[in-house]
């Protein structure tokens, strides 16, 4: 089944009126990537995968995909709604998981594909060990995939000028029930060239993306998709692709001297 007709059908099965209401891009960019990077009927894990309407949309492309979530939101816990999800997933042919600890029942070298899709953005810790432990799971060769919110989209610079927030809503923030699980550390390009860097991993493809163009008002859309064509810094997210090497070996620490510049350059830039 081709992505189209994979998200059609998604869209028509998915338990939750209005999740898949079309107003963003993210389901055909992810569908086309993974279409781009991994052979038919390869392995993808989609982790911290919600309520596993991306990992169903690959299920039905012919893809074999695991899905991995603490299903710990808000509206997760809401009644009924994680029995609904989790039958949703494996009615689809998802191997789902459903984990509260962070611990992991997949082996290592399993995946031609690991996907952490609006994930880094929400960790309140270094995703250093979680990053790991994640690119151990992809056959060398394989591949991590990130899409997440830029910290410096257009909607972003031009809010900060107006003496208004980058972040979520302060609202929405400050009236969250329980831990937040919102946005802690949006990211731009560089850091995700470093995080590469520091995993052991080739980028094969670091660029601006459009998830939510379809929110921007139809007077403005044109104009913003024609400057953000020229300023792909502007766009409203990030993707990465990059390729584990054949030889590759986690790194969980720096050398004492290493960690020590590290922390002194960064309590020289804060002052």
């Amino acid at each position: 089944m081709n992505a189209d007709q994979a998200i059609k059908e998604v869209e028509q099965e998915f338990p939750f009126a209005n999740y898949m209401s079309g107003i963003d891009d993210s389901h055909e960019h992810i569908a086309a990537t993974v279409k781009k990077w991994v052979a038919a009927e390869g392995k993808v894990l989609d982790f911290a995968s919600g309520p596993c309407d991306k990992a169903v949309v690959l299920q039905k492309m012919g893809y074999q995909c695991s899905a991995y979530d603490d299903l710990s939101d808000h509206w997760h816990n809401l009644p009924g709604n994680q029995e609904t999800i989790i039958k949703f997933a494996r009615d689809a042919g998802v191997d789902f998981h459903v984990v509260k600890d962070r611990t992991f029942p997949f082996q290592e070298n399993t995946f031609d594909m690991v996907m952490a899709h609006a994930v880094l953005d929400h960790l309140h810790d270094s995703p250093r060990e979680l990053l790991n432990q994640l690119v151990s799971f992809i056959k060398p060769g394989g591949y991590l995939f990130v899409t997440l919110p830029n910290a410096v989209n257009i909607r972003k610079r031009l809010a900060v000028m107006r003496g208004q927030t980058n972040m979520p809503a302060y609202e929405s923030y400050y009236w969250y029930p329980g831990s937040w699980r919102g946005h802690v550390r949006e990211y731009v390009k560089d850091d995700l060239s470093k995080m590469s860097n520091y995993l052991g991993l080739e980028v094969v493809d670091l660029r601006g993306c459009h998830l939510f163009s379809r929110r921007v008002g139809p007077v403005f859309r044109p104009l913003y998709l024609a400057m953000s064509a020229v300023f792909t810094g502007w766009r409203d997210s990030w993707t990465l692709v990059a390729r584990k090497p054949e030889n590759w070996q986690p790194k969980l620490d720096l050398e004492k001297n290493e960690l020590d510049k590290i922390i002194t350059l960064e309590a020289f830039q804060q002052k």
